[in-house]
């Protein structure tokens, strides 16, 4: 038997494993014992009120609509990263992370601040008729902010890897820029692509700080679904708060089983295709 190159596989493998029961089976275990402590009745009377659903809606309608500009914005920035140079690339490349780096917080106070009506993007705004903050489109952008290094950084890589050969070789013999784009480029960070709007719209579902302050948090028009959880939390309405959770937790492993299931097809597809 050759041996590894990491040795203790079973002293890593045991660690590995303790690390994902402590830290993610568990808390989501004690969420769905919680959670069924109610009776079927009383889960679909929470899930089913007016605010819930009002909340639900908001959120996953507006983290859509920002992964789906992540998705274009995020893409075509990775690409000048990945195949361009020109002054400050450094700079900006160090940018991309910057949502990472800052606190959720920060960046809604920031946001609120830059789309108010006396901000510097809100008042132009506003004298087109345009108010952000405190509307569903303010969720959007706030959504969009904290999530777009995903996207970034997960199809940057791919791109860089690429090359230029293939579409070289692809224009000599009389293909065109959308051809190469749709049946070269497209498929070959499809699979990362994917990857990246699925953690976008993820971290969009559970984002909190940045989104609460440019909000407004008025229910039924612009409260999230975290917002009310924390609400119902505060109010020791632990059951509401668990129920609610569970519905946003079952919503997040259906997307990731649609997600796996498309990146196995499109791999599949790709490895025939290269036979």
């Amino acid at each position: 038997m050759p041996r590894s190159v990491i040795p203790g596989f079973g002293l890593s493998f045991g660690i590995t494993v303790l690390y994902l029961g402590a830290i993610v089976l568990l808390p989501l275990g004690a969420l769905i014992l919680k959670a069924s402590d109610i009776g079927p009745a009383q889960f679909w009377a929470i899930i089913s009120s007016p605010r819930t659903l009002a909340a639900i809606r908001l959120t996953v309608t507006m983290a859509l609509v920002a992964t789906l500009f992540n998705a274009i914005y995020g893409t075509l920035l990775a690409w000048v990263l990945a195949r361009y140079q020109f002054p400050g690339k450094r700079l900006l490349d160090a940018l991309v992370d910057v949502p990472f780096a800052l606190p959720t917080a920060v960046a809604g106070l920031a946001l609120t601040a830059l789309f108010a009506k006396n901000g510097w993007f809100g008042a132009p705004l506003d004298q087109l008729g345009l108010q952000v903050a405190y509307t569903p489109l303010g969720v959007a952008i706030a959504m969009a902010f904290t999530s777009i290094p995903f996207v970034v950084r997960t199809v940057q890589p791919v791109i860089e890897d690429l090359g230029t050969e293939v579409e070289e070789a692809s224009r000599s013999l009389g293909a065109s820029d959308f051809q190469i784009l749709s049946r070269i480029i497209l498929p070959s960070i499809f699979p990362a692509l994917l990857a990246g709007c699925s953690l976008a719209f993820a971290r969009s579902l559970g984002e909190f700080g940045a989104v609460i302050f440019i909000a407004g948090n008025q229910p039924m028009k612009t409260e999230i679904v975290a917002l009310l959880t924390f609400i119902r939390l505060e109010e020791y309405d632990y059951q509401a708060a668990a129920a609610i959770a569970c519905v946003m937790l079952a919503m997040a492993f259906v997307m990731l089983i649609i997600t796996n299931t498309v990146q196995a097809w499109q791999l599949r597809y790709l490895g025939r295709s290269g036979q």
